[in-house]
């Protein structure tokens, strides 16, 4: 990047506690942007950027009070008839709009395909049968049956689910002993494997994949949903299963299984989610009980929270169970109140406070479905289930460690070609967006005006929210000025600023980096070199606006309470932009991003906006969204890019269309770049207006 022409420099001995300053003199600003050079920034540059602006807790604990005012409460309910009636919209609202959303409502009605294969010997009292199944087309799933060698008239059944505790999925020996101990017990105990765990267990089942579902207007939550519904199917289908006694029990990630498949599925009977889920309240209080993607779905929130999901359970038999000292997640002490609190009235309400039981484990304590925790399902199952007469009525574990079966032992054939989380939304994304852009000027205007519109429903943000500013500091010498500011947007989140002027600064510029503005000095030297005021900002989720720990998680508490990371982002330029019009005196900035991620924030804002923001500048864009799915990126990486549906609706092209008729640069643009846009400029020649530009 050029130096200042006739640039001299002085450097100041700094006294104790004050800023070493370079004294910038220029004989020159030229008013068009010269080619780029490479050029070492100035260290005032670097050291302004570097002084902190906001404290290191002020995003996280602004995400808290966002997402907690957002959360639903349990209502109050004073007879049967209103509950049955709430109980009912709600669970059918939740499999409607949360679990079975776009394509993934035409999985729902797809047949359950079963693939049964060789049975494996295990003693005098059952025997272990190999299968598959599809939760979805394409998709299959590894099981394992165990059951009884002497079945006599209709026997309980029940479903062991497992979460990502252990690599070692339906494997892992705690789990194949509560199946043994179940099957000598006469029941039909099905064992089934979890996406990314065991057979299972690859990159491409990873479930930060899941939201490249999202990105297509996908639930990515079905896949997750329908594996473990797809298993209750094969179990129900036996036919000796008793379908007024079925169970589901599980760990972690299979305690969430348990919760969310008994409170939507009313064919489970009874249920025991050991350590596997709390209250969205209770995890804004403990960072480490933040669920992954499939526990923290997009808009779950909006209808209901985990103290909802409890109390749906009523009237049926329920244990919770929790670990006094779990180093994972969920310690009873504080995830079992809530729970509780919400689901007693419900069970009281309808007659049946007996049945909901809480176990809490104290040896060993720690993450576990251990003996003690086993016992305590074994317990529930004799008190209400109607057992064999031929079963084993002791409540106590049989001993059964030298049955146990290797990983290879227990593996069930799949098919090569069996689906994956990423190949699904490969699959999806093919035909997406679903319409083309006009090419003509009758239909754009009012393509445009309705695309907007729609975009409006994917990306709710709020271009025209409040914003007030405190300046925080200001260093002046000469020619550069400049000041830090932290801007107060809708009243909820807090900017970090940094502006840079001289006297001869005219026009404005907006600048955003994936690397956060304290990597910006060399393109804030470059516009200061060509006559800006710049103004470096970090909006949410980047540089210092960005959380400590665990960041990606609150992003999907974001995003399950109804709003998305990219609408908070978008909301945020555009009130920075409007700040520097209408506070600052200057006119519309130009926006320049460096990055796809924020390049992705600066086009939809520009998007939107007709006013505010002039035009923008993207260093190394997304060519298309469909490179998301094709990287294999996942949602922990870049939570802001699976916004839910927006490639069913628009890419690139689409929303640099709609920036018209604002002047749009790509720097650094890649031939597939080139050639997703020509249609843009082909439309930009019929309509009279600049053409996208290319570096």
């Amino acid at each position: 990047m050029p130096a200042l022409p006739g640039l001299s420099l002085l450097r100041l001995s700094p006294s104790p506690g004050t800023l070493t300053i370079l004294l910038l003199v220029a004989s020159t600003i030229h008013s068009k942007e010269p080619p780029r050079q490479e050029n070492t920034p100035d260290d005032f540059l670097f050291e302004f950027l570097a002084q902190p602006i906001l404290t290191t807790e002020t995003t996280q604990l602004e995400v808290k009070a966002f997402v907690q005012r957002r959360i639903p409460v349990m209502p109050v309910v004073k007879t049967v008839s209103e509950w049955n009636t709430f109980s009912t919209t709600m669970r059918q609202q939740l499999l409607d709009d949360v679990v079975f959303r776009g394509e993934a409502a035409r999985w729902r009605t797809a047949t359950t395909s079963v693939e049964w294969l060789d049975t494996l010997s295990s003693g005098e009292d059952y025997r272990i049968r190999k299968l598959r199944f599809e939760a979805l087309p394409g998709l299959w799933i590894p099981a394992l049956l165990y059951e009884p060698l002497q079945l006599h008239g209709q026997i309980p059944v029940v479903l062991n689910v497992n979460g990502h505790e252990t690599r070692m999925g339906k494997a892992i020996p705690y789990k194949q002993l509560r199946c043994i101990n179940l099957a000598k017990r006469g029941l039909l105990a099905l064992n089934v494997e979890w996406l990314g765990t065991g057979q299972l267990n690859a990159p491409e089942y990873n479930h930060y994949l899941m939201n490249q579902l999202d990105l297509c207007g996908t639930s990515g939550l079905a896949p997750f949903f329908l594996a473990m519904q797809r298993g209750l199917d094969v179990l129900l289908n036996h036919p000796q299963a008793d379908t007024s006694q079925v169970a589901v029990a599980g760990l972690s990630g299979g305690g969430w299984q348990t919760i969310l498949l008994s409170a939507l599925d009313t064919r489970v009977t009874l249920c025991n989610p050991v350590a596997g889920y709390s209250s969205f309240l209770t995890r804004l209080e403990h960072n480490k009980d933040l669920g992954d993607s499939e526990q923290t779905p997009c808009d779950l929130a909006t209808i209901a929270d985990y103290t909802h999901l409890t109390a749906l359970l009523a009237p049926r038999p329920a244990l919770l169970t929790y670990n006094a000292r779990d180093d994972c997640c969920f310690e009873a002490g504080y995830t079992l109140p809530p729970l509780l609190r919400a689901a007693q009235p419900i069970y009281r309400l309808l007659g049946k406070p007996q049945n909901l039981e809480q176990h809490v484990n104290h040896t060993p304590g720690n993450h576990n479905f251990g003996r003690d925790n086993r016992e305590a399902f074994y317990r529930l199952l004799s008190k209400h289930f109607t057992l064999p007469q031929s079963a084993h009525l002791t409540t106590t574990e049989i001993e059964s460690t030298a049955e146990l079966k290797t990983r290879s032992e227990l593996e069930v054939p799949l098919p090569a070609n069996n689906n994956t989380l990423q190949t699904l939304a490969q699959n999806l994304s093919e035909n997406l967006p679903r319409e083309g852009i006009p090419q003509n000027r009758g239909d754009f205007t009012g393509w445009q005006e309705q695309s907007r519109d729609r975009l409006a429903q994917l990306v709710p943000s709020d271009p025209d929210c409040s914003v007030s500013a405190k300046q925080v500091r200001t260093v002046k010498h000469r020619l550069v000025q400049a000041t830090s500011w932290k801007l107060r947007v809708g009243n909820e989140w807090t900017l970090p600023v940094v502006e840079f002027t001289s006297p001869t600064s005219k026009g404005a510029v907006l600048l955003l980096a994936d690397t956060g503005k304290a990597s910006t000095s060399q393109e804030i030297q470059h516009w200061l070199n060509n006559n800006y005021h710049v103004f470096a900002v970090d909006p949410f989720y980047f540089g210092e606006s960005q959380i400590a720990e665990r960041d990606f998680l609150h992003a999907l508490l974001i995003a399950t309470v109804g709003d998305r990371p990219l609408s908070i982002q978008v909301t945020q330029v555009c009130a920075v932009a409007r700040w520097i019009t209408q506070e600052r005196g200057l006119s519309a900035p130009k926006v320049h991003a460096l990055g796809p991620r924020t390049g992705l924030i600066a086009l939809v804002a520009s998007a939107f906006d007709t006013d505010v923001i002039q035009g923008i500048s993207i260093h190394n864009s997304l060519a298309s969204l469909r490179q998301i799915i094709e990287t294999g990126l996942r949602v922990d990486q870049q939570p802001e890019l699976f916004c839910f549906g927006l490639l069913q609706q628009f890419d690139i092209k689409h929303l640099s269309a709609l920036a018209f008729p604002k002047h749009l640069h790509f720097a650094a643009a890649t031939d597939r770049l080139k050639k997703e846009l020509a249609e843009v400029n082909d439309l930009a020649v019929t309509l009279g207006q600049p053409p996208v530009q290319f570096d």
